[in-house]
């Protein structure tokens, strides 16, 4: 089977933007215990556990400091009626994922 330049291209795209929104996360941790002056280490926040409510435990106030940090950061702009901040704010992984597909910055 020939390996042509697009073929060895393909398949690293996927894991690219995995990883990608994996070390979004990261940095997404860090900005999100700097922000809230959370008393626990970034690396302590579970990527796929809930943002609000249970999981981390954040209230609608935290997620309004949240968005005005993303909008700062990254140029997403996310509103506080948004019809889909429930989807958005699922998970860090979820916001993770929605800015790297948004931000302009």
């Amino acid at each position: 089977m020939p390996n042509t330049a697009s073929s060895l291209l393909q398949p690293a795209e996927p894991a690219d933007s995995a990883a990608d929104v994996t070390a979004l996360a990261r940095e997404m941790a860090e900005l999100i215990v700097e922000a809230l002056n959370l008393e626990l280490a970034a690396s302590q926040i579970d990527p796929d556990a809930p943002l609000y409510g249970e999981g981390l435990g954040l209230d609608s106030i935290d997620i309004l400091e949240i968005a005005l940090v993303v909008s700062k950061r990254y140029g997403v702009q996310l509103r506080a009626d948004g019809e889909d901040n429930e989807k958005i704010f699922r998970s860090l992984r979820r916001l993770a994922g929605y800015i790297a597909a948004h931000r302009t910055k």
